[in-house]
């Protein structure tokens, strides 16, 4: 053995011994690789389980060592530089942390265990004096982890339900960080805290947050061929008998959200990042086949790439594409690419090169690979059979692939990706992808979201710092839309699975939640009962009548009812475009009509108006985008919920009933109330102090948000 690593090997296991749950490292006096931003928690079940260093610090290949003083915890290494290890963990609640030694730099990675107590055990920040943050508990607190960055704090204090963790003074060199606490009660683990600090002081006010503060994000997706046509220089039709219109080319392009971006429609919506669908080159003939009516389809949509680095000159130029995220940056907006790492269009010229680089067709028993979503082919599913599923568990179609996404965020200046169709792609591809990325553009922000449908354990399989940073909580949207629709659901299965959100992801994920898709039927035409949530084929509703709203109050109401649950409950809110208005629809092509930027109805503006109001509201409340969860009140109607930040609250009331419903309910020991104002409500909202409760009147399919 080196001596650098022997002395390394005896270095880990002083420190280990010494290091107690609340003891650890005096911080770095800068960034190291790999501290620029925080990392995503390990969680252990009871029993062994394996581990890649890579899903936590996708900049290292391997570490010199790996420790932990924790002898509930025990480490295995399965490779000679540590790139994989397992973890034999105790049952029970657990808040520890594995140290690892890259060199002479050591980071740490938090590591959990146990079950997220979500029925009993909150805590909250309350207030800061002289850089010691006190975080209150509502349960005698038994073990605590602080982190800034990735850094374990030294200066942590248990006094019953009290933590108190010392900011450090490293903190203020950097202008933004991040300290974030861990801890367990003998129930379970509390939910997590996030401070996000300002050269070393916590941030209290949202002015202070910009547009890289993903917690504070609110996204708007776009489809560019129907969003906004600012140039008729490009505009291109297949115009053949095979096509109808409903699913040609419309004209929208790049130049369009340009003039979007600087005449003020995002900023005075107030969104911060905006998701723009595929640029990459689609075929100029039509495929695909639909019957009754019957039509083949262009590539409008950007998801059939025939070249996965060039931009598609129906769109755009790369000129035009600069120009762009210029704009939407010198406005104080994110851009991020819808990137497609599934499939290729079967004339691209690299398949034409490479058809071995393909998954099978034909699977063993004579059926045709196509539309398998789960099981054994998940991974290897075509979607159709002109555009092949690529092989990416293999490295030579992988290793490209990966090049091709880089291509993107290394030639232009995107924030990020929204990533299509994660759940058929493996694992290996995202690991290598975000490894590219972060060891390449270590000063680069980059933030990832995918779409991926299935359960927790699923989804939650890719969400890490070393794949993606989050995905749209497709689990949540379907529930909160059957919930708010269907009239014999229960208020407690939203409730219920915002908790479970909450417990998987973390207090603080940024998962994606949404007013729908440009995969689904419009909300707006299910919430007004002119379509059904038990349609048997929601896309042919649209070719065959006009789908619309039906009960227009009742519609527009409960589209309003969707975006507070969304702007209010942790996550990222997200709009796809047209539903800040409200526009009905069956599903595609139904839901991807060009928009409308102006005509609107009576219905329509007051539900842009209350779209308005709720993201600017969200946006300046520092308890929405960084404030801890808590369950005050849920019944069959109604839930209500606290979002409390540093001494900052926010109750949220929501109420999925045709009747206005009065609730009465009881702040947490702590957190009394001395006045009840409503900060945003749907007509009819009220709120009144009742002997330190607070009183509301939710009104039918309404809100109430009451802040301190």
């Amino acid at each position: 053995m080196k001596i650098k690593s022997l002395f390394n090997v005896l270095l880990a296991a002083v420190v280990s011994l010494a290091t107690l749950t609340l003891v650890g490292c005096t911080p770095n006096q800068e960034f190291e690789l790999g501290n620029g931003s925080s990392v995503i928690p390990l969680t252990v079940k009871e029993g062994t389980t394996t581990h890649f260093l890579t899903d936590y610090y996708p900049q290292w290949e391997g570490a010199t060592t790996l420790a932990c003083g924790d002898e509930r915890l025990q480490l295995t290494p399965l490779t000679d530089n540590l790139e994989q290890f397992e973890i034999t963990a105790q049952g029970g609640p657990l808040v520890t942390t594995i140290d690892v030694w890259h060199d002479w730099d050591k980071l740490s990675i938090v590591v959990l265990g146990g079950e997220r107590d979500t029925k009993g055990s909150y805590m909250s920040s309350t207030e800061v004096k002289g850089g010691v943050v006190t975080i209150v508990a509502s349960k005698p607190v038994v073990e605590a982890v602080a982190m800034w960055q990735n850094e374990v704090i030294d200066k942590v204090e248990i006094k019953g339900n009290i933590v108190e963790v010392t900011i450090p003074k490293v903190a203020k060199k950097h202008q933004r960080s991040q300290v974030r606490v861990f801890a367990a009660s003998e129930e379970g683990r509390f939910n997590d805290v996030l401070l996000p600090l300002e050269y070393g002081k916590v941030v209290v006010d949202a002015e202070d947050i910009t547009r890289q503060d993903f917690q504070s994000q609110i996204l708007y997706s776009l489809m560019i061929d129907r969003f906004n046509n600012g140039t008729t220089a490009n505009d291109w039709k297949i115009n053949s008998p095979e096509v109808l219109d409903k699913v040609d080319y419309q004209g929208g392009d790049i130049v369009g959200i340009t003039q979007k971006i600087e005449d003020g429609f995002f900023t005075d919506l107030g969104i911060t990042t905006i998701w723009i669908s595929p640029i990459t080159q689609n075929p100029y003939d039509a495929w695909g086949q639909n019957r009754n009516p019957d039509t083949k389809f262009s590539g409008y949509h950007g998801y059939w790439p025939i070249f996965s680095t060039v931009v598609d000159k129906r769109f755009g130029t790369e000129e035009e594409l600069h120009t762009m995220l210029a704009a939407a940056h010198k406005g104080e907006m994110n851009v991020i690419l819808d990137y497609v790492a599934n499939h290729l269009h079967i004339n691209s010229p690299v398949l034409q090169e490479h058809p071995d680089w393909t998954t099978e067709l034909m699977l063993p028993d004579g059926r045709k690979n196509i539309g398998l979503w789960d099981g054994e082919t998940r991974l290897t599913t075509w979607f159709d059979e002109h555009i092949p599923t690529l092989d990416t568990r293999r490295d030579e179609v992988c290793e490209p692939m990966t090049d091709s996404a880089l291509h993107w965020v290394r030639k232009f200046d995107f924030d990020g990706f929204r990533h299509d169709a994660c759940k058929h792609i493996p694992l290996n591809y995202w690991r290598m992808l975000t490894h590219k990325m972060k060891s390449s553009m270590p000063n680069r922000n980059l933030w990832q979201i995918g779409e991926t449908y299935g359960d927790i354990e699923l989804i939650g399989s890719y969400v890490k710092s070393g794949m993606i940073d989050a995905q749209f909580d497709f689990n949540l949207y379907h529930t909160s839309r059957d919930v708010i629709v269907d009239e014999s659901r229960s208020m407690r299965d939203i409730a219920s699975v915002i908790e479970e959100s909450e417990a998987a992801y973390g207090s603080h994920h940024t998962m994606g939640n949404i007013t729908g898709n440009h995969d689904k039927p419009r909300f707006l035409s299910l919430a007004g009962g002119d379509m059904s949530l038990w349609c048997p084929d929601d896309k042919a509703e649209g070719w065959h009548r006009k789908v619309g709203v039906g009960d227009n109050v009742k519609g527009y109401a409960r589209l309003s009812l969707l975006k507070a649950l969304i702007s209010t409950v942790p996550g990222v809110p997200c709009v796809y475009q047209g539903d800040e208005y409200g526009i009905p629809g069956a599903n595609d092509p139904d839901n991807r009509y060009m928009m409308e930027f102006d005509g609107y109805n009576e219905f329509q503006q007051k539900e842009l108006a209350a779209t308005k109001a709720m993201f600017k509201y969200r946006r300046a409340s520092m308890p929405l985008m960084y404030g801890d969860y808590r369950t005050l009140h849920v019944d069959d109607d109604v839930l209500v919920f606290l979002r409390h930040y540093m001494g900052q609250w926010a109750v949220v009331a929501l109420n999925i009933r045709p009747e206005a419903r009065k609730v009465e309910v009881a702040m947490p020991e702590g957190f009394e109330a001395k006045s009840a104002e409503v900060a945003l409500a749907a007509e009819g909202g009220e709120a009144t102090l009742v002997g330190g409760n607070i009183s509301l009147n939710i009104p039918a399919y309404g809100y109430v948000i009451v802040n301190k």
